[in-house]
C-alpha cells in the first residue's frame, strides 16, 4: 500500500519520519523546484553541501577504497555539473524511516527534462539520516542544480508485515549520516 498526504503527515507526526516536514501543497512556488508533501510523496529538497571531484581525469571512482582526497567539498545555492561528470549531495530534510515502511525515490521531471539522473537506493525500514544523492549529467552540455529547492520525490511503500530484520537490526553502514557520505 502506498501512503497518501495524510498518511505522510500522520506518520511524521507519531514518528518524526520527515524533519523538516514541508506541508505546501496549496503553495505555488514561481520559478522555484517544487518540495515538500504532495498526494502520494514527498518531494525531497537539496541541501547547499556538495562532494565535487576534483579537475583531474584520472580519478578512479572505487566503491570499495574511495579516495575522498580526490574531491573537494563545496557550499553553494546552485552548482553547475560539467558535461560528463557527477557530483554528490545529501537531502535537506533527515529521515526517519518507520519498521512498517519502504521508501523509493526517484529525480523529479523537471531535472529530467533536462537529462539529468538523480539516484538514491531505497530507503530500508529502520534506516534513519540524511540522504546522500548521487546526480549524475550523462549529457555534453553542463547542467545546473539549485540548493533548498526539490530534487526527488519518495514514496512511501507500507508492508503487510514487518520484517524480520530491519536496516537498524543489522547495524547497516550508512545508519544515522549525517554528512554527504561517500561509498564505504
Amino acid at each position: 500500500m502506498m501512503l497518501s498526504d495524510k498518511e505522510i503527515q500522520e506518520y511524521v507526526e507519531k514518528y518524526k519520519m520527515i524533519e523538516p516536514f514541508e506541508d505546501n501543497r496549496l503553495v505555488k512556488l514561481d520559478k522555484k523546484i517544487s518540495w515538500g508533501v504532495s498526494s502520494y510523496g514527498y518531494d525531497i529538497r537539496l541541501s547547499d553541501e556538495f562532494l565535487v571531484p576534483q579537475d583531474n581525469s584520472d580519478i578512479i571512482v572505487d566503491p570499495k577504497n574511495f579516495d575522498l582526497s580526490k574531491f573537494k567539498k563545496v557550499k553553494t545555492e546552485s552548482y553547475t555539473i560539467a558535461a560528463n561528470n557527477f557530483v554528490l549531495g545529501k537531502s535537506f530534510e533527515y529521515f526517519r524511516i518507520p519498521r512498517d515502511i519502504l521508501v523509493v525515490v526517484f529525480g523529479k521531471s523537471t531535472y529530467a527534462r533536462c537529462g539529468l539522473v538523480v539516484n538514491i537506493t531505497p530507503l530500508e525500514p529502520e534506516w534513519e539520516g540524511y540522504i546522500t544523492i548521487s546526480i549524475i549529467n550523462p549529457l555534453n552540455h553542463k547542467i545546473k542544480i539549485y540548493a533548498n529547492e526539490g530534487i526527488a520525490q519518495a514514496v512511501f511503500l507500507k508492508t503487510n508485515s514487518l520484517c524480520e530484520i530491519s536496516y537498524k537490526d543489522k547495524k547497516g553502514k550508512y545508519q544515522a549520516q549525517k554528512d554527504i557520505t561517500p561509498a564505504r
